[in-house]
């Protein structure tokens, strides 16, 4: 039985086949296609846009799909949230859905949106957002280029964001943050009824999420005399707790010590290391952390 996968189309498309690559599969997509190929059998992967994967996962055109919790939310769809993997197209963290206006304009609330056109994607999001804060506003649906329609085609704009730099070139203010959204697996309801499929499903998010807990850690390796290791120890951080071995034929003089750590702090440890005496200082990448 093949387990039918949906992963996004566009922004999150390469991001999301860099963290399958780390998880162990390999997704060839070549061209255009919008029907990859990967190096597991029971692996049948389909392309789509990511605002309409909750829609093909409820009706079962797939088992299960990569989409944004806010494409979720806006779709009004039935499926199973299985986990969330926070990930986006620049980085490792949620990205916002915001509220924004130019900066020369006079809005400064939401409610100083009343009687005034709103363009976005989330149109749906948006019209429950204002009418949550007891504001009547026109909401368009965008096309595209959204950041480019205030202040002549909008008076203001509800847009995705992970670093604010798109709307600050096109001098905008954001005044409110309405959603907040990260990367989660869907499934569809039957499908995760069925036991050979959830275990699919599961062990493909075990790894997926180990390669996303790789992503910002390294493995740092290091020497140190045995007369040492206390002070080298103090300023050690580890997952838990270092692994501490032996070295053959200095066993009575020195240890090796092994951690996994996060890899900003490994500029600023290592010359710690050094000055209080370890030696052969190895820093290696990871792929997958498993806890």
């Amino acid at each position: 039985m093949k387990l039918k996968l949906g992963l996004p189309k566009g922004s999150l498309q390469e991001s999301t086949f860099n963290i399958f690559k780390k998880a162990g599969f390999t997704i060839n997509c070549p061209g255009r296609s919008y029907y990859p190929s990967v190096d597991d059998d029971e692996l049948e992967i389909t392309l789509v846009r990511a605002q309409e994967m909750a829609r093909y996962v409820a009706e079962g055109v797939f088992d299960a799909g990569l989409t944004g919790e806010d494409w979720v939310k806006e779709s009004g769809k039935s499926v199973k949230i299985v986990d969330k993997l926070v990930y986006g197209k620049q980085g490792l963290r949620p990205v916002r859905w915001v509220l924004a206006a130019p900066e020369k304009s006079g809005i400064r609330t939401v409610k100083d949106l009343k009687g005034k056109r709103i363009a976005t994607e989330l149109v749906n999001t948006t019209k429950k957002y204002l009418k949550k804060n007891r504001v009547k506003a026109k909401v368009e649906f965008s096309w595209g280029a959204t950041e480019a329609k205030p202040p002549y085609l909008a008076d203001a704009i509800v847009e995705l964001t992970e670093t604010g730099s798109s709307l600050r070139a096109n001098k905008l203010k954001i005044i409110a943050t309405i959603l907040e959204s990260t990367t989660v697996m869907i499934a569809n309801k039957d499908s995760w009824n069925n036991s050979v499929i959830k275990k699919k499903i599961e062990n493909i998010m075990l790894l997926l999420k180990g390669a996303l807990n790789a992503e910002e850690k390294v493995g740092l390796k290091l020497n140190v005399e045995k007369r040492k290791l206390k002070d080298v120890l103090k300023i050690l951080p580890a997952l838990k707790k270092p692994t501490v071995s032996y070295l053959l034929g200095a066993e009575d003089k020195w240890v090796a010590i092994e951690v996994v750590i996060d890899e900003k702090k490994v500029r600023e440890i290592v010359p710690r290391l050094k000055a209080r005496g370890a030696k052969d200082i190895v820093e290696y990448p990871l792929n997958k952390v498993i806890y």
